[in-house]
């Protein structure tokens, strides 16, 4: 059987999910399988050589309705603008450079979803964690180290040594 079009197999994936199937559904959608953690005028920018006529807020629109059928998911690292990426079928977390804001996925290590619960739920039913984990990425992690003393804070605390 041969492999179908990415476009068909994401028109049922949206019909599936109870929404109408779009052109710029469709093209948001196939977006974030080439872009990661892509905001909005990412995705915008990679949809609007096929789609002409389509404007930004018709991109936000589809991400928020993805969003809404379950079919995409918006992460928001403190500092950042929402992203939105498309590996929703787990409870995975992210892993954010401090200093150049590359984000990578990370597996939750102690079971199923929530893999993390709190001390004291309030009454709440817990359904999911969400963890951000910050850092430098290795070659951040090798500007650091190569770089004066005195520059090395800005790296980790970009708010202090600013005046």
């Amino acid at each position: 059987m041969p492999d179908l079009p990415v476009t068909s197999e994401t028109e049922g994936v949206i019909r599936r999910s109870g929404l109408r199937v779009t052109g710029t559904r469709v093209a948001v959608f196939d977006a974030l399988r080439d872009l990661p953690h892509a905001r909005a005028d990412d995705v915008f920018e990679r949809v609007r050589p096929a789609l002409a006529h389509t404007s930004l807020q018709s991109v936000y629109n589809a991400l928020g309705d993805l969003t809404a059928a379950g079919l995409v998911r918006r992460i928001e690292p403190a500092g950042h603008p929402g992203l939105f990426e498309l590996r929703v079928d787990d409870n995975h977390h992210h892993l954010v450079c401090a200093s150049c804001g590359r984000i990578e996925d990370v597996d939750c290590t102690v079971g199923a979803a929530p893999c993390l619960v709190p001390g004291d739920t309030h009454g709440f039913t817990v359904f999911s964690a969400e963890v951000t984990f910050w850092g430098l990425c290795r070659p951040c992690s090798g500007a650091a180290a190569s770089a004066p003393t005195d520059s090395t804070s800005a790296l980790t605390h970009p708010a202090e040594g600013t005046e």
